[in-house]
């Protein structure tokens, strides 16, 4: 939130301490940011989000859902070209350069559109090593290493 400022419209924080901005209907539905759900109407799914009494911007007994940014005259949708360059900056330095493509997460073992590169090519389990973005805050990153990694894998060139 603080790569937006002031330029933030309103923001709910769920009891889990998601983060849901509201953005124009429609403006959203092409991203393909890790670690961010668009919340959009689809022909076999349906999405509901809880929206908070205006007055409830601090977590309460009654309920932790609340107002992170309140709605108000002057701010209610944020942006969305701004939202998505700020995600875009926070996805890259908390999880590094996006890579391409469908990988198996390392350790999960499940399938991820949104891979982020744990581990460099010829490191002790072989090969480029991947992780979904929920578990990759789990594995130490070097920076170095998986630059060279993630620049072999577009050059084409093997261990």
């Amino acid at each position: 939130m603080s790569l937006l400022g002031t330029d933030t419209g309103a923001v709910i924080q769920d009891s889990y301490g998601t983060l849901y901005w509201l953005v124009a209907m429609g403006s959203a539905a092409s991203w393909h940011l890790r670690g961010t759900r668009v919340l959009c109407e689809l022909i076999d799914e349906a999405t509901y989000l809880g929206v908070p009494p205006i007055d409830w911007t601090e977590p309460t007994r009654r309920g932790r859902t609340h107002w992170r940014v309140p709605l108000g005259p002057d701010r209610y949708l944020t942006d969305t070209r701004r939202l998505w360059e700020a995600l875009a900056a926070a996805d890259h330095a908390e999880l590094g350069p996006r890579v391409e493509g469908r990988q198996l997460c390392i350790r999960c073992q499940l399938p991820t559109d949104e891979p982020v590169l744990v581990g460099p090519e010829g490191s002790s389990l072989g090969g480029a090593v991947y992780a979904c973005p929920r578990h990759a805050p789990e594995y130490q990153r070097d920076a170095v290493a998986l630059m060279v990694a993630l620049r072999r894998g577009r050059d084409g060139a093997g261990a």
